[in-house]
Order: structure tokens, then C-alpha cells, then sequence
């Protein structure tokens, strides 16, 4: 099906914004400027790009320990991202979170946790509340490869294909867990067979062709929003750094266990190249053009990266600061013969009934 410049350029220009910040992580990364732990996403932008650009703002999406890229495409706040990262007092969490922890409401960016499939569930609680509501969102649950051998996964598929929920299982399969290879930790590399058995619609897709998954999306949304979710949708791809930070190179220690001829296999398969050679083949775009959109994005990038730096840390004193909601704070104080104690007096930890 062929698809207008726009988008076509959009998907490019989101791709860009993801890999040009995951890089520039690298060198504080090694400079140990920025201390929370980093899972980069480079050679995985197509599928954060590609789905995010098949959905509203107002759908919702939840993300895992690699997830700047479903971040970014969602359309969260650069500059809050990357001051996140550094954990500064303007970053998305509050400086509190760190890589691991994003989130962005207004965009549907609901969250991102390190736990694996830990937000799973959280992705089809919001595709229930979604459904009895009626308003037509779509939740996506973005997942790796690791999280398949977790129950919650199952027992979530199972709930969705029973309620019909408007939600889309997203498996970012880039063949490693860690540092287990996939053949090691299954049966067979089939992922996205996991949502027959609940008679749920699966398909699988190259996660480095960006148009290819934004296709395969936009038809899952559809599906989704006319009442015939939920879908699983696994896409293949692969991790150009470590599982965490550039090359697991921790303390001189080199742990990335790949085969070098496997990398540089997949390498050839970029996802950023093979849209810009798509977009001059089909003439689409100049190569001039293109570079005047890499310009644009670095620029971008490095105010990001201006803005975060100049920000400040946490302050000590505010440590417990977003713990509890001001509604909960509100409640305990009116709460009269609970059998909880108010300790606000004492301290920032507030119990309520």
C-alpha cells in the first residue's frame, strides 16, 4: 500500500530522534555522568516509529527497560526525557526514576518499568478501562523476548481474548535476553503463535522495515477499535549495543557474548538506512534533503542534552516527594478513627484506610 511523503518522512524523522539521543547517551554512559542504569535501543527504532505513528495521542501505550524509543515516537518531551536519564529535578520523573522510568499522560505514555512484563498487565488494565468506557482507545503493550516465559503474559492474553479488549501485545523479539540466546531459553522461536491458543489474531513482521510495522499496526488498531482485539503482533529485530549501556563493558570487563558475525549481519539490516535508501530509490526525498532533516535532529538533540545539564538534581529534603498523591495526603488527614496511624506529623509517609 503506498504511503504519503509525510508520513513516510515522519516515520524517518522519528527514527533519527531515537537513535541520534541513544547515542549521544554513550559518552556520558562511559563518563559515568550519568549513573542509572541505560538500555539503548539502537537498531530497534522501527517498531517504537511504526506503531506509535498508527496510533492517537489519546491511545495508550506501556513500555519496559528499554523503552526510550516508545517514548520519543509516542511524542514525549525530549528535553524531559534526557534530563530524566541524567536524573535531574526537570526530567519526566522528577529526576526520580532514571532510564527505566518514563512516562508522559498527556501523550499516553503511561509508563515504563524495569521489571520484566511488569507492565504487561498494567497495559491490559488500561485496555479494560478503555473498554467499558466505550471511548475507543487502544492500549499497546511493548515487551521483549524475555517476557514471553513470564505467566502474567499468558494469563493476560487469555483475560483479553475473553473481554475482546482493544489491546495490542507487542513483542520487540531482538533474539537475546540478556545475554541468553533465544534458542537457549525456548522451545521454538515462534513468539507470535503464543496468542493462538486463545484464538486471538498473530502475526509477525520484520522490526527493522518501518513500513512494514507501521502496516501491520494500523491494520491491528483497526481491529482493535471496531471490537475484534485483542492482537499479538512480534517483531523481529535486533540490539546494535549491550544489553545494557553501550557494550556491557562494565568495570574492563567485556560481557556481550554475541557473535561478531552475527552483528555485523544485522548491522546491514538497519532499520534508518533502509528507509533513507527506500526514500531516495522511490525518489521521494534528496539526499540533501535527508541531511537537512539529520541537521534539524541534532540540533534538537543537543538542546536536549543543554537543557538537562543545566537543570539541577533532586534536593535531599524532597526525597519522599511524589510517594503519595495529595489526594491521599488529603484523605488521611481527614480520615477520623482509622485503624492506621496518620503519621504525617512525622515524616512524608501518609497511611490511609
Amino acid at each position: 500500500m503506498p504511503y504519503s511523503v509525510e508520513l513516510l518522512t515522519e516515520l524517518y524523522r522519528s527514527m533519527l530522534r531515537i537513535r541520534i539521543c541513544e547515542e549521544r547517551f554513550v559518552d556520558p554512559i562511559n563518563t559515568r555522568e550519568i549513573l542509572c542504569p541505560v538500555h539503548l535501543c539502537s537498531g530497534e527504532e522501527a517498531i517504537a516509529a511504526g506503531v506509535c505513528a498508527a496510533l492517537e495521542k489519546s491511545d495508550y501505550i506501556l513500555g519496559n527497560h528499554r523503552s526510550h524509543g516508545h517514548y520519543l515516537a509516542k511524542g514525549g518531551d525530549l528535553k524531559k526525557m534526557v534530563a530524566e536519564v541524567f536524573c535531574r529535578e526537570t526530567g519526566c520523573s522528577g529526576g526520580r526514576g532514571g532510564s527505566m522510568h518514563l512516562i508522559d499522560p498527556e501523550v499516553g505514555m503511561l509508563g515504563s518499568a524495569p521489571i520484566v512484563a511488569g507492565t504487561i498487565s498494567l497495559a491490559l488494565g488500561a485496555a479494560l478501562a478503555s473498554s467499558i468506557r466505550g471511548d475507543g482507545r487502544v492500549a499497546v503493550s511493548f515487551f521483549g523476548d524475555g517476557a514471553t516465559g513470564e505467566g502474567v503474559l499468558c494469563e493476560s492474553l487469555n483475560f483479553a481474548a475473553l473481554k475482546k479488549l482493544p489491546i495490542i501485545f507487542v513483542c520487540e523479539n531482538n533474539l537475546y535476553s540478556t545475554h541468553l540466546p533465544i534458542d537457549e531459553i525456548r522451545v521454538n522461536r515462534q513468539i507470535y503463535q503464543m496468542g493462538k491458543p486463545f484464538g486471538e489474531k498473530c502475526y509477525r513482521v520484520d522490526g527493522n522495515d518501518a513500513i512494514k510495522v507501521h502496516e501491520q499496526a494500523r491494520r491491528a488498531v483497526e481491529l482493535c477499535r471496531q471490537g475484534e482485539g485483542p492482537v499479538f503482533l512480534e517483531c523481529l529485530t535486533y540490539r546494535q549495543r549491550g544489553h545494557v549501556g553501550p557494550d556491557d563493558n562494565v568495570q574492563g570487563t567485556h560481557t556481550d557474548i554475541r557473535p561478531a558475525a552475527e552483528i555485523v549481519r544485522w548491522l546491514k539490516k538497519d532499520p534508518i538506512r533502509r528507509m533513507e535508501q527506500h526514500l531516495l530509490k522511490q525518489a521521494l526525498l534528496s539526499a540533501s534533503e535527508l541531511e537537512e532533516i539529520r541537521s534539524d535532529v541534532e540540533k534538537e538533540v543537543a538542546e536536549a542534552f543543554d537543557f538537562a545539564m543545566a537543570s539541577p538534581f533532586p534536593d535531599r529534603q524532597d526525597l519522599a516527594r511524589y510517594v503519595f498523591s495529595q489526594d491521599a495526603a488529603e484523605a488521611a488527614d481527614a480520615a477520623k478513627g482509622s485503624s492506621f496511624p496518620n503519621k504525617q506529623e512525622e515524616g512524608p509517609y501518609v497511611f490511609t484506610q
